[in-house]
């Protein structure tokens, strides 16, 4: 409990909080008992939405947070949840209408405040870009993974030593998102192919950008656990920036899919940061608790995971499937990892 306490403490501060904004909403005459209790639901649905979804996202994390200096940890766990709840769940959203608008941030601010239908309309306008850009990211990270050379433990062996030839081929992850994409973009309508292509291409860059500046750090002593990169530990800031971009791309789809539940961007603030708040915490308790050391497929169990997330987040704007879907699709395949990690340690022992 020791963990979550900041998690529990900042989730109720949420609610509370998303209670009041809903109390006092401009759309209504007077201040309205039920519209607070219907802004404090809407929070803790997204609350839950968010955690579901990031599961996957605490084990990853918490496999490269253990190779990190305290120091960088330290920075993560704080700098990082600023980044988490206040970059991508408001600045974040309004850089979006800001630039799609062409207006400047403060009218974006203004415009999410007098005029949300609008201002709501605006943001799912672009969900083909977001789900683009952060698909093209989660899938070279699963890719990289499983792709890796020296990559020595395999949940399902035969498939995962295929990839591990496959990876071989330089830079064949890039080359397969980008084939990908290229089909893909031709099954949109017109006016949204090229806007669906360049924010994939986007996508790509800035994972060869961060994945480039975590190489930077390289020592050939110290390799990141399961990653596809090697770093200075002690340093850190490569896998700062590496971890911030991956969190970022998780919250892409939950930042945008959010306005399909309510227009009111500080209710969408509240719930989604209150549910990056407890991805914080469980990432600290898998650290602390040694998790991914007790389950040796936890770790193979949450890069599957993200990469099932990449991918719906890539045949969205074709297909919508449901966040609480994604998010359960997420939870079932840890689960089954679990699973796997307890049969296989029996196994060992007997």
């Amino acid at each position: 409990m020791k963990i979550f306490k900041s998690s529990l403490v900042f989730t109720v501060l949420a609610l509370i909080a998303a209670f009041f904004v809903g109390f006092y909403d401009r759309t209504s005459v007077e201040p309205s008992m039920a519209l607070g209790l219907k802004a404090l639901f809407i929070a803790f649905v997204l609350t839950v939405l968010e955690i579901s979804l990031s599961f996957d996202n605490a084990v990853v994390n918490a496999s490269i947070l253990q190779k990190m200096n305290a120091l960088w940890q330290r920075r993560f766990l704080t700098w990082g949840i600023l980044i988490a709840v206040f970059g991508m769940r408001l600045i974040f959203p309004l850089a979006i209408v800001a630039v799609i608008a062409g207006i400047g941030p403060v009218e974006a601010l203004k415009l999410s405040v007098f005029n949300p239908q609008k201002y709501s309309e605006i943001m799912l306008s672009t969900y083909h870009m977001v789900s683009a850009f952060g698909g093209a990211f989660l899938l070279l990270v699963c890719l990289r993974y499983f792709f890796d050379e020296t990559k020595k433990t395999h949940w399902f062996s035969g498939f995962e030593k295929v990839l591990v030839r496959m990876g071989k081929m330089q830079a064949i992850e890039l080359g397969m998102v980008v084939v990908l994409f290229i089909y893909l973009s031709k099954l949109l309508p017109a006016n949204q192919q090229m806007e669906y292509l360049f924010a994939a291409l986007w996508g790509i860059v800035t994972f060869v950008i961060v994945d480039g500046l975590a190489a930077l750090f390289e020592n050939s002593d110290e390799e990141v656990s399961g990653g596809a990169t090697k770093v200075v530990a002690s340093s850190g800031l490569g896998l700062f920036l590496y971890l911030e971009v991956l969190d970022a791309s998780f919250s892409f789809d939950g930042v945008v899919g959010a306005f399909a539940i309510t227009q009111n961007l500080f209710i969408i603030m509240l719930g989604l940061g209150a549910g990056a708040f407890f991805v914080r915490s469980m990432t600290i308790y898998l650290v602390e608790k040694k998790t991914l050391h007790q389950f040796e497929f936890l770790e193979h169990g949450a890069f599957y995971a993200i990469g099932a997330l990449g991918l719906i987040m890539i045949i969205n704007p074709f297909m919508h499937i449901s966040e609480w879907i994604t998010g359960f699709v997420g939870v079932l395949i840890l689960a089954f990892s679990i699973w796997s990690s307890q049969r296989h340690a029996r196994a060992l022992k007997s």
